[in-house]
C-alpha cells in the first residue's frame, strides 16, 4: 500500500521560487569583477534568473544541453545557477584554475554548447577556443561598459542579452531525477571524470546543509562561501542560502586576508566556509591588524585537514565556532560535519579538540563505513583504519559517459579513496589517501596527522609528508616544509617538538625545506609531483639499515 501524500517533484527552480516569496528583500551582495559591490534582493535575483531562462530559450538550448561557465561568486553566476537548471538544462561550473589544456578537455568532454564567462577569463578563453568543439558561442558577464575588445567569435554581452529578454518565465515540471548540474574532479591522476547531480541529490543535499548540525543555515544568518562556486556547487551554499533564507554574501575573485575581513565585517558575515589556506591569510591579517570579526559564529573547514592551532586560534581568539567538514566532489560534498554532541561540549577543551581535529560527525544521508584491503568491515573503536566506503541519495552512481567504468561494490558503496577512522561517538578521521598512506614495515602511517603537528610549530607555513623507500621498512616519511615568513627552525628543532605527541614509529626519518610545496588547482597538495622530486632522496636512517 501507498501512502496518500502528493507527489511534488523536487526541483532547483522550487529554491528560488521560495526566497522571493518568503525571503524576498533579503540581500544578496557581491563584490564584482568589475570593482564596485553590488547589492540586490533575492526577488530580483529571481526576476532576472527568469530573464535568463528566456535568453537561454531564445538562443536554442533545451532540456540536457550544458552550458559551461568560467566565472568567480558573484550575483550573475548565481542567477545561471537557477536559469540554466531551472530550464531544464545542465549547469557546468568549470574550475578556471585548471591548466588550459584540462579545461579544454573538460568543456568538449562535457560538449558544452554555450560559455558564460566572467572578464577575468576572456583572455584565458581566447587561447583554447579554436580547440572547443562543441562551443556555439560566448557570453562575457558584463555590462556593456566594460565589454572587452576580443578576437572570440559570436561573443554576446550578459546584461546586454538579459535586457532584451521577456519578463517572466514559467519554470518547466520534469522528473526530480532530471540531471541539474555538472562538476568534474580534479584530476590528479588522470582526465577529470564528470560528476552529474540531479534536481532531487541537490534539492536533499540542501536540506541536509541546513539543519542545526550540519551548517545550520537560518534567515537569520549571512553566509558568505569563500569556497569557489566552481568547487562542488559552492558546498551546496548557493542552493542552502535561498533554502533558508539567508542573506548571501558573495566574495568574488579576491581572497586576500584584508579583503575577506572587509567583506564579512562589513556585510556581518555570521557563517562561512573555506579551505583551509583562505582562512591561515584571514588569521594572520587579523592578528598582524589588531582587527576582529564581531558577528562570526560558525567557520566551516574542508578541502583539506585543518591543524589544530588554526581550530583552537579562530575558537579562543575570535570566539568562533569551527566546523571541521569532509565532503567530496562526488557527494555533493557534504559527508561530515564536526558539531559537538552535547556531551561532547562538556569536555575539557583541550579534550574537545581531538574531536574537532576530526574530519566531522557522519550527517543523515550518508552512511559510512571502513574496510580492510579484502573489503571486510573493520570496528568503530577510533583506533582500526581502512578504506573509508560511502553511499547515499546524494552521492555518485558512476562518472559521466561512464569514465572509470563500475564505481560501486555490489552492495551500492562508493570506496572514496581516503584512508580513515570511526569512532563510538560517530566521528571520522581521515588519516590519508589511500594512494598517499606510508606502509612502514607493514604498519601504517598518516602523513596528515604528521603535517597538522608540523604546521603546530610557530616556525613553519606549511607542511607536507611523504612516503620515501626505505630498504629495511620499505617506505618511512619525509617531512617537506615552507618556513613562516622570517622564522629560522631547522630539522632538530621541529623533530623535538614534535617528539611526545606522536608513536616513536611514526616520527618523520629526515626533514627538508623548500620554497613552496606544489599544489593542484584546487588547492590541495600535490603529493605525485613530491615524490617524483625526492624519488633519489636518501634518508639518513638508510645507512643504518644497510
Amino acid at each position: 500500500m501507498l501512502g496518500l501524500m502528493q507527489d511534488r517533484q523536487l526541483l532547483i527552480s522550487s529554491l528560488i521560487d521560495y526566497a522571493a516569496e518568503y525571503h524576498g528583500a533579503t540581500e544578496i551582495v557581491s563584490r564584482t569583477v568589475e570593482g564596485p559591490i553590488h547589492r540586490y534582493d533575492y526577488a530580483a535575483a529571481r526576476r532576472r534568473s527568469m530573464r535568463l531562462a528566456n535568453v537561454l530559450r531564445d538562443l536554442g538550448i533545451g532540456p540536457g544541453d550544458r552550458i559551461g561557465t568560467l566565472a568567480w561568486n558573484g550575483y550573475r553566476h548565481f542567477e545561471l545557477y537557477y536559469a540554466v537548471s531551472g530550464s531544464g538544462a545542465i549547469l557546468h561550473t568549470i574550475n578556471p584554475r585548471l591548466f588550459p589544456d584540462q579545461i579544454t578537455y573538460i568543456a568538449n568532454h562535457a560538449e558544452d554548447r554555450w560559455l558564460f564567462v566572467d572578464l577575468t577569463f576572456v583572455e584565458l578563453l581566447e587561447g583554447i577556443a579554436d580547440s572547443l568543439d562543441s562551443v556555439e558561442g560566448i557570453v562575457v558577464m558584463t555590462d556593456e561598459a566594460h565589454m572587452p575588445e576580443t578576437a572570440l567569435a559570436n561573443v554576446h554581452c550578459y546584461e546586454t542579452l538579459i535586457a532584451g529578454a521577456a519578463d517572466g518565465f514559467d519554470w518547466p515540471e520534469f522528473d526530480e531525477n532530471t540531471a541539474s548540474s555538472l562538476c568534474y574532479t580534479s584530476g590528479t591522476t588522470g582526465n577529470p571524470k564528470g560528476v552529474l547531480y540531479s534536481h532531487r541529490s541537490t534539492v536533499l543535499h540542501s536540506y541536509a546543509a541546513c539543519l542545526r548540525d550540519v551548517v545550520g543555515l537560518g534567515a537569520d544568518d549571512c553566509v558568505m562561501p569563500v569556497v569557489p562556486m566552481f568547487h562542488a556547487n559552492s558546498w551546496g551554499i548557493a542552493y542552502a542560502a535561498p533554502m533558508s533564507g539567508a542573506k548571501l554574501v558573495l566574495p568574488g575573485a579576491r581572497m586576500d586576508g584584508e579583503s575577506v575581513h572587509q567583506l564579512m565585517y562589513d556585510e556581518g558575515v555570521t557563517v562561512s566556509a573555506g579551505v583551509p589556506t583562505v582562512w591561515l591569510m584571514l588569521l594572520q591579517y587579523l592578528r598582524d591588524n589588531g582587527k576582529d570579526l564581531p558577528d562570526f559564529k560558525r567557520c566551516v573547514i574542508g578541502g583539506s585537514a585543518a591543524p589544530r592551532s588554526m581550530i583552537e586560534a579562530f575558537e579562543t581568539e575570535y570566539d568562533t565556532t569551527v566546523l571541521h567538514a569532509w565532503g567530496m566532489t562526488e557527494m555533493s560534498p557534504l559527508g561530515t560535519v564536526g558539531m559537538l554532541t552535547p556531551a561532547l561540549d562538556a569536555l575539557p577543551y583541550a579534550e574537545q579538540l581531538d574531536y574537532k581535529e576530526k574530519q566531522g560527525r557522519g550527517i543523515y544521508g550518508v552512511e559510512m563505513k571502513i574496510t580492510d584491503d579484502d573489503g571486510n568491515e573493520l570496528p568503530r573503536d577510533g583506533e582500526a583504519f581502512g578504506h573509508l566506503m560511502v553511499r547515499g541519495p546524494w552521492i555518485a552512481q558512476s562518472y559521466f559517459k561512464g569514465e572509470g567504468g563500475a564505481i560501486l561494490d555490489g552492495d551500492g558503496w562508493f570506496d572514496t579513496g581516503d584512508v580513515a577512522t570511526l569512532d563510538d561517538k560517530g566521528f571520522m578521521h581521515i588519516t590519508d589517501r589511500a594512494k598517499d598512506v606510508i606502509k612502514s614495515g607493514g604498519e601504517w602511517i598518516s602523513s596528515i596527522d604528521l603535517e597538522n603537528l608540523a604546521v603546530g610549530h610557530p616556525g613553519v607555513a606549511e607542511a607536507a609528508v611523504i612516503g620515501v623507500v626505505h630498504p629495511k621498512w620499505d617506505e618511512r616519511p619525509l617531512l617537506v616544509i615552507v618556513r613562516a615568513p622570517g622564522a629560522s627552525v631547522e630539522g632538530p628543532e621541529l623533530l623535538a617538538f614534535m617528539a611526545g605527541k606522536i608513536a616513536k614509529w611514526w616520527m618523520p626519518d629526515d626533514v627538508v625545506f623548500v620554497d613552496e610545496i606544489p599544489h593542484t588547482a584546487t588547492g590541495k597538495i600535490q603529493k605525485v609531483a613530491l615524490r617524483e622530486m625526492f624519488k633519489d632522496h636518501r634518508l639518513p636512517t638508510v645507512d643504518a639499515a644497510e
